[in-house]
């Protein structure tokens, strides 16, 4: 009895000992809760919806008003009036607008002639679960615009959205394929570069660089560019095995495959840096295991991959703002869906060279090169 008790006692004192453990212990829990909770509200809130009336009638307007009442009340989505159905389109197009609602010239003229008055709603198909709450919406808010009472001798009339999805047919199950490639990267991220290192330290195999004449920037720098190889070719095996099951076309060319090969480039270099920054100093691989599910709670979840960014609360939001797996998803869907071109990714390029830069910075600056 006292052999086991002195075991029990000498396990309970190592993990008492250890605080990074015993912290990541009681915070990922809480932290998993705070953000899946927030990620995952159930109602969509804030979809950013375009309107363009090209009518001004009553009937225009009282579309508009019902509108209005859902932006208010339950919030599911936020309208921007603009005055050009071109610059709404390419808003759309361009993923500033989840939609884009254009009231025809003559809708309360038709209305009135009861010959059955339509708007045009474009759709950006790309994000299903978007599109299909904002085309329940626009339907619900025409069919309250009808007058109150029509006569028994009259013949009733419907008014109608013809939905115009700007993009080919984009399935649920498709458009996980941006996440599942920016997953592949971050599990990649956390299997080589600081991983190596990590495991390197806690054998003492970390003691033969410090021998060698070897730099800071040289020892972090090819431990990067080791795992960018790596996680490259992780993610594009991943990428292509996903095409084929969910039946993503392969015929788009060389742009965008050149394209996907700089957004996998440059995600997997921010986040091997941003690895080298959190886990420089780690010294136990115990300690990047436990890391690395409250690592991807934190950047994956809230990236928009599975949930619209825009339904977030305000902070959560904010962290999408410089959260790099975030631009990675958005630039690929771009890619993949929409058949986007360098010049509609750049903002999430310019992002990641970025962010990269400022971690290779910091992660070679906070490496401790000796014992």
């Amino acid at each position: 009895m006292t052999r086991l008790l002195a075991i029990i006692e000498r396990d309970i004192k190592k993990f008492v000992r250890n605080p990074i453990v015993v912290i990541m212990s009681l915070v990922m829990p809480i932290v998993y809760l705070v953000i899946l909770g927030n990620s995952f509200q159930g109602k969509l809130k804030g979809l950013p919806l375009a309107i363009v009336d090209q009518d001004s009638g009553i009937y225009s307007r009282r579309l508009i008003d019902n509108l209005r009442a859902v932006e208010a009340g339950a919030r599911t989505v936020s309208i921007h009036m603009l005055n050009d159905q071109n610059a709404a389109l390419t808003g759309v197009r361009n993923g500033v607008y989840k939609s884009a609602l254009i009231i025809p010239p003559g809708f309360t003229k038709s209305a009135n002639l009861r010959k059955e008055p339509d708007v045009g709603l474009f759709l950006d198909n790309t994000d299903t679960v978007s599109s299909i709450a904002i085309k329940a919406l626009v339907n619900s808010a025409l069919n309250s615009v009808r007058e109150e009472h029509v006569p028994v001798r009259d013949k009733p009339y419907e008014f109608y959205a013809r939905n115009i999805e700007l993009y080919s047919m984009v399935d649920y199950y498709q458009t996980l394929v941006p996440g599942v490639v920016i997953m592949a990267i971050f599990l990649g991220t956390m299997t080589a570069g600081v991983f190596n290192l990590v495991m390197d330290r806690f054998l003492g195999i970390d003691e033969s660089y410090l021998l060698t004449p070897l730099s800071k920037t040289d020892i972090v720098s090819g431990l990067v560019i080791s795992g960018l190889f790596i996680t490259t070719l992780i993610a594009f095996v991943v990428l292509i095995v996903s095409m084929l099951i969910t039946g993503i076309p392969f015929s788009k060319g060389i742009e965008q495959m050149f394209s996907i090969f700089m957004i996998i480039v440059l995600t997997t270099l921010a986040l091997l840096s941003l690895m080298f920054v959190i886990l420089g100093r780690a010294t136990h691989p115990r300690i990047v295991g436990l890391s690395s599910g409250f690592l991807n709670v934190i950047f994956f979840f809230p990236s928009g991959a599975i949930y619209p960014i825009e339904s977030f609360p305000a902070w959560l939001r904010a962290f999408a703002k410089v959260n790099p797996e975030a631009y990675a998803v958005h630039a690929l869907k771009s890619v993949l869906f929409k058949g986007a071109g360098l010049d509609v990714i750049l903002g999430d390029i310019i992002f990641l060279l970025i962010f990269t830069n400022v971690m290779m910075v910091i992660a070679i600056l906070s490496f401790k090169r000796t014992m």
